[in-house]
């Protein structure tokens, strides 16, 4: 079956507000019986994916969904079947969930599942629902070194979780000591991660925990590279194509609205921002003239988080 004949899914991943995410075991009887899997199913001809989402859920666990927000889009080829798999994340329903077609189910925490056998087209998403919603991007060349420090530390401490040290414009001894001293400060946080921008010797030097790649250098990878995180930069649907197609595990589309940081840019708007976000396959952070409160609208248009650099250490 082509790509084009794949069979439209709509998927849940039902998150309750500790972070927990409910997996189902796909009954006796199902093709994968046994398997364990996001909740969802085949979309129907005249159907819109959201009301297929509300559809399956209500038939499979008795719940309605009240807050459902477009994610990534996987396609997978199983022996049977090519599916194309659109995840919502799903922050609120109504009722308690309830298995209806006797399947079992459990609440699990992304990174420590724990559930075996998992249904292969379901495996690659385990670890990017773990990814932080903020992105936050260095401009200390505008604050002072010592003014960024100390933003960070703060934005660390309430939670912010996933830094790129930009900073192209600085010499290179100052912008490896911002990446050693940020680094320090990330380090004394559970879970927070530290990508340096563009230079994947440096990030190697500095034991930071990735790289976050230029669009142009976007289209010139010809495999994932070995630098532990892999983001990137995104302006177009190839930008996007490509990312997905290296597996990244996240890209930057952007600018949304008018930055300071590119003047006279060209910028999408959330509209269009939406249309490049519905098919793409790994997670999306949008970017450009954002600030926290913008979180809302990011994940209606498809994104999975915002990008800051301003709006990031904002207190």
């Amino acid at each position: 079956m082509s790509h084009a004949e794949a069979i439209d899914v709509a998927a849940a991943i039902l998150i309750r507000p500790d972070g927990s995410v409910l997996l189902a075991q796909r009954p006796e009887g199902k093709v994968y019986a046994g398997y364990w899997e996001f909740p969802g199913g085949k979309v129907e001809p005249g159907e819109s994916l959201r009301a297929a989402l509300d559809r399956e859920l209500i038939e499979e666990l008795g719940v309605r969904p009240e807050r459902a927000y477009p994610w990534v889009t996987q396609t997978f080829a199983y022996p049977h079947a090519t599916v194309r798999l659109h995840f919502f994340r799903v922050t609120g329903w109504a009722g308690e969930p309830h298995g209806r077609e006797n399947q079992r189910f459990a609440w699990s925490m992304p990174g420590r599942f724990g559930l075996e056998p998992m249904l292969p087209a379901n495996t690659p998403l385990l670890e990017a629902l773990s990814m932080p919603f903020e992105y936050g991007i260095s401009n200390a060349a505008d604050t002072g070194e010592q003014a960024f420090l100390d933003a960070l530390e703060r934005r660390l401490a309430a939670g912010l979780r996933l830094v790129q040290i930009r900073d192209k414009q600085l010499p290179a001894d100052a912008r490896e000591r911002l990446v050693r001293e940020a680094l320090a400060r990330v380090r004394r946080f559970e879970g927070a991660r530290l990508l340096v921008n563009a230079d994947e010797a440096l990030a190697h030097r500095a034991g930071a925990d990735g790289v976050h790649y230029t669009s142009r250098q976007l289209a010139s990878l010809r495999r994932r590279p070995a630098v532990g995180v892999c983001g990137a930069s995104a302006h177009t649907a190839e930008d996007l194509a490509r990312a997905a197609e290296l597996g990244l595990d996240l890209v930057v589309l952007g600018p949304v609205q008018a930055t300071p940081t590119h003047p006279g840019a060209t910028t999408l708007g959330w509209e269009r921002f939406g249309a490049l976000a519905a098919d793409c396959a790994i997670p999306i952070f949008a970017l450009g003239g954002l600030v926290r409160g913008d979180l809302e609208t990011a994940w209606i248009h498809g994104a999975h988080g915002i990008a800051m650099v301003r709006g990031a250490w904002a207190a």
